[in-house]
């Protein structure tokens, strides 16, 4: 029994894949490339410098001290 084509010369026909059937080709290839991005994006960014922002509080700040009421408006 004979091994299919791909098992047995793969870079072949991953050549013919991309000439024949290219956008099945290269959107794998994009596929493929996202968790070697997810692995390997953060260090590089962070050695060119790109730091990371600071988070998105929470809560809202409670001023210190007494409230002031606004004057003139008839909230009295």
């Amino acid at each position: 029994m004979t091994t299919p084509q791909f098992w047995s010369t793969p870079l072949r026909y991953l050549r013919w894949a991309s000439h024949e059937k290219p956008a099945i080709f290269y959107s794998l290839v994009v596929g493929a490339m996202g968790p070697v991005f997810l692995v390997g994006l953060p260090p590089v960014r962070h050695a060119l410098g790109d730091v990371d922002p600071e988070p998105i509080p929470l809560t809202y700040p409670i001023p210190s001290g007494p409230r002031t009421f606004p004057k003139g408006y008839d909230d009295e």
